[in-house]
């Protein structure tokens, strides 16, 4: 029997409007996995008459299909932000707080204020600037955080690109700083960089051998 693949729906953000909501986010970051490079979240509020279409997981997505969905949803969305938490935020704080602190730094510089946040995952992050809730794999259920998803992953995979070409040799054009066999056998051949996570094993143990 064939698996059925479940699309992205406007069910969620159409309930929080039912309880009063008139602007609601979805939020998502992308790079908790990198040993390189900051964490990125993506705030985004749909204009409900002009949902792009095609929106999914980013994961699920080519890099063309992202890049071309991104520019939509730009244009075509009601309101949307990036924002980051640096390599030193992720190593004083430790990832899932640098995560959380990417999430309230994107919602709250949407220049709409949002009434509710759709977050993706199952934590939720302390302190935000209005009401939220958690969603497992929201990135394959809502279209909001769908849409938040492509715009971080496009933004995060273009900064890699960027430092790639100041920092050759780790691949991070290709494999956007996550522990690859090649980015890993880089790391062991050339060096750890600034741009380098230290709270992580991998570089965290070269440096030790330094030392």
């Amino acid at each position: 029997m064939k698996a059925v693949i479940l699309l992205p729906d406007f069910t969620f953000e159409q309930a929080a409007m039912a309880r009063g909501a008139r602007a609601v986010a979805g939020v998502d970051e992308v790079g908790r996995g990198p040993l390189a490079g900051p964490v990125t979240a993506a705030a985004v509020v749909l204009d409900p008459a002009r949902i792009p279409p095609g929106l999914n997981d980013s994961k699920r997505l080519s890099a063309a299909a992202r890049e071309a969905l991104a520019q939509m949803i730009w244009a075509q969305a009601r309101v949307a932000t990036v924002a980051h938490a640096s390599v030193e935020e992720i190593d004083t704080l430790n990832i899932l707080q640098a995560s959380h602190l990417a999430m309230r730094r994107a919602l709250a510089a949407l220049s709409l204020p949002p009434d509710h946040a759709l977050i993706d995952g199952n934590r939720l992050p302390r302190d935000l600037c209005c009401p939220a809730e958690t969603l497992i794999k929201g990135d394959a259920r809502c279209l909001s955080i769908a849409a938040a998803s492509i715009v971080a992953k496009v933004e995060r995979d273009r900064i890699m690109a960027d430092l790639a070409r100041d920092w050759p040799g780790y691949g991070w054009e290709t494999n956007a700083g996550y522990p690859s066999p090649a980015h890993v056998a880089a790391l062991n051949r050339l060096g750890v960089t600034p741009h380098h996570r230290r709270s992580f094993a991998p570089v965290r143990n070269i440096l030790c051998e330094e030392n």
